[in-house]
Formats: structure tokens, C-alpha cells, sequence
């Protein structure tokens, strides 16, 4: 007899980019244990993820985490108490997703449990389902980090139409190359967000792209290009700038171009129910903004905890068992799609 939901136990394993993820839930918000292997340190002097670097460090970290995982819970004979494994397996770095499939496909065939391939966009949405019960669709989905910028119409679970992305670059790769510009280190948003409190947001004039377009879209890249001619014209001409005006003035322009089309979508659909997620979704200044929109605009906005904001194992498993008890499988055949789209 299949269990309800809420009795499930999920073994959630995230590893689309450079994050090793092992997470333990009971149903779709109750959690058991989690934990997340950074690898930040080994890509900062890079300045960006080397994708076989990642690979590597998933495959010597993901099976560490899982014992921990296991051991922690209680665990002592997952065939007989674990239910179900979620896997992403898209979008991502193929040799990271390989990583994270392989294992769950291993445990699967290993424990005798079920697995379901988890989209990671997907995840981003349940990171806010797995962290407010009260939640339920129709709502807005704002997917803000380093890889995606989109604005998504949750209709149903399962059922997401695509309301606008980026034409370009995402949000966080372009804080991530001005930090760079500057030296600030890598990821680039948290430096950023902290320097911009001490900055003058209007010491620079910058674009705030497209916002006068009645179409919910993003482009970067044109803003990315502005701030770093400013900080190039400054070195050539032996001027000094101010780091800390340099990021408020662009945080200012991001969170505009963010805000305003959010704004949007909310209007187009009606809808007065917006959740964010992704690793931007954690950036301070767009916290304040939103919660300025939401009460203005008498919206219900649902912020993850920063925990929750970048990739992580709990918005796997809880949307692989939402998945799950939909009536989606997976089985052995299961392979990673580095592309995979939902909408």
C-alpha cells in the first residue's frame, strides 16, 4: 500500500553545478537532516566553477555526505525505510548531474526504492513549498542565481507556464563579473550585497535594462558591459573609484530590473502570491524592495531561508515526492539533461 504523502521518506541528492547536497525529509516540508558540501573556496581562484573540477569533488564528497546523512537520521536499513530517492537530473553540468544520477541509480538498484528525476528548476520552486506549509499554487515563482533568471506562473504543481527569462546573461553571473572586475572574489553577490550598505546607490548612473518594455523579460549583459566601462575608464584615466559606490550603483539597477518586471507578471496574471528562490534570492537589497512591493501592492510573499536559497538537497526531495505522488516515475534507464525544461 503506497503511503501518504506526508509519511514518505525521501532521500534527496542534489549535484547539478558545485554544491554536493544530501537531504533526509519526511513528506514535503518536515526535515530530517540536510547538509551541503560547498566547494567555493576550490573554484574562487578561478573566479567561476571549472566544470571538471566540480565533477571530481562531487565524487569524492557524495558518499562521506551520505553516511553523515543516514547516521544522523537514524537510518540503519534504508531498503526497509527510506521510500523513495529524488535525483536532479537537469538542468545542470553533465558531469556533475553524472554524479548525483549514478549514485541515486546505484542506491536504487542497491536499497530495491524507487527513484524520480527532479528538475532543478523545479526544486528551486519547492525550496519555498518545503519551507511554508501554507503555500499553494496558483503563485508567482521568481528563479534569481548565477544560471537562471526567470519568472514562472506556478498554475498547479506540475503545472508551470514560463511568463520570461533573460535574453541574456543571469542575475548572479553578472554580479559574479563585476566582482571579479573590481577583485573582490568569488561568488560575487554576497560581496556585493554587503558592500552596497556603505555605498551611494546613485554615484552612478546605470541602465536599468528593459524596463520600459511591457514584455516580462531580463537582459545583463548591457548593464554588465556599463559598470565595467566605468570601472576600465577609471583605470585609464589614473581616477580612483569607489568600490562600494560601484556596487550599490549596480546592486540598485539589478534590483530595479528585477522588481519591475516581477511587478509585472503580478499585474499581467492577477495573481497576489510571489515566492523567490535561487542563490539571489538570499541578496538583501531585493529582500527589502519585495517586502516594500508586497506591502504596497498588498501581496503574499514567501522568502526561503538563506539555507534554502541556493542549490540544496531539501527542495529535491520535496519536490521528488510531490513529483512522485503525482503519478511521475523514473527507473534505471534514468539519465542526466543537462537542458531539461519544464515549461
Amino acid at each position: 500500500m503506497l503511503k501518504r504523502q506526508r509519511d514518505m521518506i525521501t532521500l534527496g541528492i542534489e549535484t547539478s553545478c558545485d554544491d554536493t547536497a544530501i537531504a533526509l525529509m519526511r513528506g514535503r516540508n518536515d526535515v530530517l537532516f540536510s547538509v551541503i558540501s560547498s566547494q567555493i573556496k576550490s573554484h574562487s581562484v578561478y573566479g567561476g566553477v571549472v566544470p571538471e573540477l566540480a565533477s571530481r569533488m562531487h565524487q569524492e564528497m557524495i558518499m562521506p555526505l551520505l553516511e553523515r546523512v543516514l547516521e544522523a537520521s537514524g537510518i540503519h536499513d534504508p531498503s526497509g525505510e527510506i521510500d523513495l530517492i529524488a535525483v536532479t537530473a537537469g538542468p545542470g553540468l553533465m558531469g556533475s548531474l553524472l554524479v548525483g544520477v549514478m549514485t541515486a541509480k546505484a542506491l536504487s538498484q542497491s536499497w530495491d526504492v524507487p527513484i524520480i528525476g527532479v528538475n532543478h528548476l523545479e526544486g528551486h520552486i519547492f525550496a519555498n513549498v518545503a519551507a511554508n506549509r501554507k503555500l499553494k499554487p496558483p503563485f508567482i515563482s521568481t528563479i534569481v542565481s548565477g544560471g537562471h533568471t526567470e519568472i514562472v506562473c506556478v498554475k498547479d504543481f506540475g503545472k508551470y507556464e514560463l511568463l520570461g527569462s533573460t535574453r541574456d546573461d543571469a542575475a548572479g553571473e553578472a554580479y559574479d563579473k563585476i566582482a571579479k572586475m573590481m577583485g573582490l572574489g568569488y561568488p560575487g553577490g554576497p560581496v556585493i550585497d554587503r558592500l552596497s550598505y556603505i555605498g551611494d546607490p546613485d554615484s552612478y548612473p546605470l541602465p536599468t535594462p528593459l524596463s520600459n518594455t511591457d514584455k516580462v523579460e531580463f537582459s545583463f549583459s548591457g548593464l554588465k558591459t556599463a559598470a565595467v566601462n566605468i570601472i576600465r575608464n577609471s583605470e585609464k584615466s589614473g581616477t580612483s573609484i569607489k568600490k562600494e559606490d560601484i556596487c550599490a550603483s549596480f546592486q540598485k539597477a539589478v534590483v530595479d530590473s528585477l522588481t519591475c518586471k516581477i511587478k509585472l507578471a503580478m499585474d499581467i496574471t492577477g495573481i497576489k502570491k510571489l515566492t523567490l528562490s535561487g542563490g539571489v534570492a538570499a541578496n538583501s537589497g531585493l529582500h527589502r524592495r519585495l517586502e516594500e512591493l508586497a506591502a504596497e501592492e498588498k501581496w503574499d510573499l514567501f522568502l526561503p531561508p538563506v539555507e534554502m536559497c541556493t542549490d540544496n538537497a531539501v527542495m529535491i526531495a520535496s519536490a521528488g515526492v510531490d513529483s512522485y505522488m503525482r503519478g511521475n516515475r523514473s527507473d534505471l534507464t534514468l539519465s542526466p539533461d543537462p537542458s531539461w525544461q519544464i515549461w
